[in-house]
């Protein structure tokens, strides 16, 4: 956490703007009066009330910095407080110059001038966002440093600087993929903090943690404790520390879908270093996923179990069946039945299928009395090929009452 100058610049001034209301008045005792102002008080006497203010403000400040120290708050929060004293204190300034210089009556006569048009400027944008500023600056629902979210504006970022107009931000992703603060500054109208929902995720600074997943595919016929095991040893490993601070152990959850298993580890993770906890635990997962042979990722091109045996079995084997592949124009292929697609999955499919080709062959059978086939395994695989325009196919035919053919099922 960034340490402030709040403390000692207030303890310092304090002394010192103490030390000239006491020379002054000293002074005055014993001329007064030297340089009589129009209200019939010296320059000592103003000189001793300007100093006054400004010493009680450090006064104020220091205590209060004594007050969050003892409620163990951020530092960033009497910068915050402190700003609404110092904003006082001008004020209380102004106040007495024009009292000392016998204007007080046209300052006072001018403000309540003014003071219907403030008034009826109350809902504009600028009344509003110093409004809001002085707002945020009492309750202090978010500090310079917390990680904020405007879910409505669709806006993460790091809170530089709380102004009296604006709230300046460090946009967190936008330009990049992942939640890192990208350099990129964004002020946002305090006026528009009055009708937007703000989430906090640093509210407690000192230990600015959250729940984060990382999400991996397995196979059906991959070996699920060992699977299990590999990812909680790296949430482990890579989170140590956090373990230990919030005393929250990484865990799993899962779901089944057509291609695989998803395991879904979860575990705690430092707000502002997430993107790079997640990345170094997904690199200890994959470097365990080489070395394990009972474990595999699931690829959408991967249908069932029995592709994924397949997949792995011996080179001839496989040289073997690429003897019956066949080149088969897709005009010639009119499937009987289209099983229901998911357009995510397609669109996954056909991309693989366009910077890889078909890895396997679809399974046709020819219909009776005619030469077009059906697809007894492949559809999708089908689909995919007809998306990507292509006019032929590889495929394996089979016979009627043939050998079964090893293939998926989709």
């Amino acid at each position: 956490m960034q340490e402030t100058r709040t403390r000692p610049d207030a303890r310092v001034w304090f002394v010192v703007w103490l030390a000239v209301a006491v020379i002054c008045a000293v002074a005055g005792a014993r001329s007064p009066d030297l340089l009589l102002l129009p209200s019939g008080q010296s320059l000592l006497t103003l000189v001793i009330m300007v100093a006054g203010v400004l010493s009680a403000t450090n006064l104020l400040i220091v205590l209060t910095n004594f007050r969050f120290k003892r409620a163990k708050k951020p530092e960033v929060e009497v910068q915050m407080v402190s700003s609404i004293y110092r904003l006082l204190a001008v004020f209380a300034i102004a106040l007495s110059i024009a009292y000392a210089f016998g204007a007080l009556s046209a300052f006072t006569s001018f403000f309540a001038m003014f003071g219907g048009m403030l008034l009826g400027w109350s809902l504009q944008a600028p009344v509003s966002g110093f409004a809001a500023w002085l707002l945020i600056s009492l309750k202090r629902p978010f500090r310079p440093n917390d990680r904020v979210q405007l879910p409505s504006l669709g806006l993460t970022g790091d809170v530089k600087e709380i102004g009296p107009m604006y709230t300046v931000l460090n946009q967190v992703g936008g330009s990049i993929g992942s939640e890192e603060a990208v350099g990129r500054y964004i002020l946002l109208p305090n006026a528009m903090l009055f009708s937007q929902v703000v989430i906090n995720y640093t509210v407690t600074q000192e230990a600015a943690y959250m729940l984060d997943e990382v999400v991996i595919r397995i196979t059906h016929d991959s070996n699920w404790p060992v699977a299990e095991r590999i990812l909680l040893d790296a949430a482990r490993e890579v989170t140590a520390d956090i373990i230990q601070a919030t005393g929250m152990e990484p865990y799993i959850r899962s779901d089944l879908y057509d291609y695989g298993v998803y395991l879904r580890l979860r575990y705690q993770t430092r707000v502002k270093d997430r993107a790079e906890i997640a990345y170094e635990i997904t690199k200890r997962i994959f470097s365990a996923f080489q070395k394990e042979p009972s474990v595999d990722f699931a690829i959408p091109y991967v249908y069932s179990y029995r592709a994924g045996h397949e997949q792995k079995k011996s080179t001839h084997t496989k040289d073997k069946d690429l003897e019956h592949v066949r080149e088969i124009d897709v005009d010639h292929i009119k499937p009987s039945h289209i099983p229901h697609i998911d357009p995510h999955d397609m669109q996954q499919l056909v991309e693989s299928i366009g910077s890889q080709g078909l890895l396997q062959p679809i399974v046709l059978i020819k219909k009776p009395g005619g030469e077009t086939y059906d697809i007894l395994a492949g559809h999708l695989r089908f689909e995919a090929c007809k998306r990507l325009g292509w006019k032929t196919v590889p495929a394996i035919i089979q016979r009627k009452g043939g050998d079964d053919v090893h293939s998926p099922s989709h």
